[in-house]
C-alpha cells in the first residue's frame, strides 16, 4: 500500500485534534491489523471507490469520541447517545473531505462516512493489508486503520 494514500489520512485527523480541541496528538508505530474488528468501540468508516479502492476507519475510544463530540456541537456530551453519533459522522466526514484534498489520484471518490457503535466487524477489502496507526491522545485512543489498493 502506497504512503501517499495513507498520510492524507493521517494528516486530516491531527488537523482535526490541532483546530478542534487542541489537545496533543501522537502518532504510534503502524503495525498490520490481522482482524476485522476495529480497535474501539465508536468507528467512523470511510469508503473510497474509483481508482483507489478499499476503506480507510477511524475507530476512537469513547473517551475520545465524547470530547470530539462536545468540541463539535459547543456542549458538553457525557455520553455516546444520538447526538454524539451525529457529531461523529460530521468529524467522520471532516476527516474526508480534508484527506481528499490531498489524494494523489484524481478519479477517486470518497462516501459519505458511516458511525457505527458497539463491537462490530468492518467488511474490508480482501487480499489488501489493513495497516493500523495506533494513535494516542489525553483524551483517550484512537487507532487509524488504513485498506486501500489501486483498481485494477
Amino acid at each position: 500500500m502506497d504512503v501517499r494514500y495513507i498520510n492524507p489520512f493521517l494528516k486530516a485527523v491531527r488537523n482535526l485534534f490541532d483546530t478542534m480541541i487542541n489537545i496533543p496528538f501522537n502518532l504510534g508505530k503502524p503495525l498490520l491489523k490481522k482482524d476485522m474488528a476495529p480497535s474501539y468501540e465508536v468507528s467512523g468508516i470511510i469508503g473510497i471507490s474509483g481508482e483507489v479502492t478499499g476503506c480507510v476507519v477511524v475507530s476512537l475510544s469513547e473517551g475520545i469520541a465524547v470530547q470530539l463530540a462536545s468540541a463539535l456541537i459547543g456542549e458538553e456530551v457525557a455520553e455516546i447517545n444520538s447526538d454524539c453519533t451525529d457529531a461523529i459522522g460530521e468529524i467522520a466526514n471532516m476527516v474526508a473531505g480534508d484527506a481528499k484534498r490531498d489524494f494523489p489520484k484524481g478519479n477517486t471518490s470518497v462516501s459519505v462516512p458511516t458511525v457505527i457503535i458497539g463491537k462490530h466487524k468492518v467488511a474490508y477489502p480482501t487480499d489488501v493489508p489493513i495497516i493500523s496507526i495506533p494513535c494516542s491522545t489525553s483524551g483517550g485512543q484512537l487507532s487509524i486503520d488504513v485498506a486501500l489498493k489501486e483498481a485494477t
